[in-house]
């Protein structure tokens, strides 16, 4: 692989494009962290990556009401970019038609704390593993990575190691893991979780978290080896932040 890849992404969140604190999602009694909402709908931004030439994008619809926005955006770049939240073995195909390259999922195979198999093998059979894209969103504790779930509000018992990486890799074409306690935070990246998962991978695997000036992204590419993609939203100018976007793309396209 050894090429890092810019992977941008369009989260959604009540219709809009946004930019939030993820691990501020789904507690009750906290109200969501919001660091960017675009007066520009989701295909503005799906333009843009297309005539940039970035593939592998992820929409993510956080919560309801964000499907018309997501297939805005798959309408605008079919086949360029991946679309998550709320996907399941029943609603997979449809979001493949209407112009997804990968459907992302975690949830919906990571419930009650465990990996269910049987769930990931319905996915599989209903739009073939070379759609799909796992979201591993790693947190730590007692030393150890564990997927959490349930927008990030609990842990599961999977742990995220060398051995549970290459057991998932029979059954996806990609993954996309969120270093949790550093998205959307702007406060640099989880190099631990960097060089384990450059260390742990064979397949297209793409970092999201904390990475906020080219500094880091030189550094990112220095531990992952080049072996890893990455993401960046909050830290963007084109997401109300201070690294520029048009920067981003130059300076992984001359990798």
């Amino acid at each position: 692989m050894n090429e890092v890849e810019f992977r941008p992404c369009i989260d959604l969140h009540e219709g809009k494009v946004k930019q939030i604190v993820g691990s501020t999602l789904g507690h009750e009694n906290q109200s969501v962290v919001e660091n960017f909402i675009s007066e520009k709908d989701s295909s503005y931004y799906a333009e843009m990556f297309k005539q940039d030439g970035l593939t592998g994008g992820h929409v993510i619809m956080l919560g309801l009401g964000n499907e018309e926005a997501a297939k805005f955006a798959l309408s605008t770049y079919p086949d360029g970019l991946q679309v998550g939240g709320g996907i399941h073995a029943d609603n997979a195909k449809q979001w493949i038609e209407a112009g997804a390259r990968h459907v992302i999922v975690t949830s919906y195979i990571f419930h009650d704390g465990l990996l269910d198999m049987e769930r990931l093998e319905k996915l599989i059979s209903a739009v073939g593993k070379e759609h799909i894209v796992l979201d591993l969103s790693c947190r730590k504790r007692d030393g150890k990575w564990y997927v959490v779930t349930d927008k990030w509000t609990k842990f599961s018992d999977f742990e995220v190691n060398q051995e549970s990486i290459a057991k998932l890799e029979q059954y996806c074409d990609e993954f996309l893991i969120h270093a949790v306690d550093v998205e959307g935070k702007k406060s640099g990246m989880q190099e631990e979780l960097v060089r384990d998962l450059a260390n742990w991978t064979t397949i297209p695997t793409t970092y999201a978290g904390g990475v906020r000036s080219l500094e880091d992204l030189e550094k990112f590419k220095e531990l992952s080896n080049g072996k890893l993609h990455v993401t960046i939203g909050s830290a963007l100018d084109i997401f109300g932040g201070d690294l520029s976007y048009r920067d981003v793309v130059e300076y992984c396209k001359s990798f």
